[in-house]
């Protein structure tokens, strides 16, 4: 835990030491406001709640996480960094899971301040505070599961560009097998238990469970399981980088 949590602080100092994390948390909170008021047409529905933030958040992630993920390991690995991290006194999995809660820390911080978003709807309605929070949470874990994907993929090449279209293309996979058009697709000539199992595996089918007030310990498990999974597949990328 000593060597996770001193890659923590110097990873999460890192983003604050450019200006680079400010425009981005300035990016990310323009786009919130403009999904929810513009094209969510919150005005329009006459119904005070977060569902046009949370049915755009998926969307939002799908380009902004692997922007933040893209660099976690490729920009190691193209500016030489990285010999001089695996010299310190930590193992490859205390520095792969000290890199990634780091990302995922800043990228929780960035979900965090769209709380005028939730005292906006609160001061013009009655919303249900639950379903609220419900979804807030159910948006870190599934911004980890994002992160974790953008992260497996930034240690296979030194190219940020490359790492960050991968991740795209591998998590618009995840977001697609929930969508109902693509499953439409399946379930035409596939049996059903199989574009079941294909659903199970989209983001937005365990995402929209949870926005619906529900935190089922099935969708913890999901995205729990997804992450330990890239995490793993992160560092036996990372020790045979290391080994070649």
């Amino acid at each position: 835990m000593k060597g996770t949590l001193s890659i923590f602080k110097r990873e999460f100092g890192s983003y604050f030491a450019t200006p680079v994390a400010y425009v981005f948390i300035l990016v990310f909170l323009m786009l919130a406001g403009f999904f929810t008021f513009q094209l969510g047409s919150f005005w329009d529905r006459s119904e005070a709640d977060l569902r046009p933030f949370f049915n755009f958040l998926p969307w939002l992630y799908l380009f902004l996480i692997p922007a933040i993920s893209m660099r976690l390991w490729a920009e190691e690995r193209k500016s030489g960094t990285i010999e001089l991290l695996m010299t310190l006194p930590i193992t490859m999995n205390q520095a792969v899971l000290g890199k990634f809660f780091a990302a995922w820390a800043f990228a929780s911080l960035c979900l965090a301040l769209t709380f005028p978003l939730w005292i906006t709807v609160s001061y013009l309605g009655d919303p249900d505070h639950g379903v609220i929070l419900a979804s807030y949470v159910g948006g870190i874990l599934m911004g980890g599961g994002f992160l974790a994907i953008g992260s497996c993929i930034s240690a296979i090449t030194k190219n940020q560009v490359i790492a960050f279209v991968i991740s795209v293309v591998v998590c618009l996979m995840f977001i697609l097998f929930g969508v109902s058009p693509v499953l439409g697709m399946f379930s035409s000539w596939a049996p059903e238990v199989v574009v079941d199992t294909l659903a199970s595996f989209s983001f937005l089918t365990h995402f929209e469970s949870i926005t619906k007030g529900v935190v089922d310990a099935r969708d913890i498990l999901f995205f729990g399981s997804l992450i330990a999974f890239f995490m793993f597949a992160n560092a036996l990328i990372l020790d045979h980088k290391k080994a070649v």
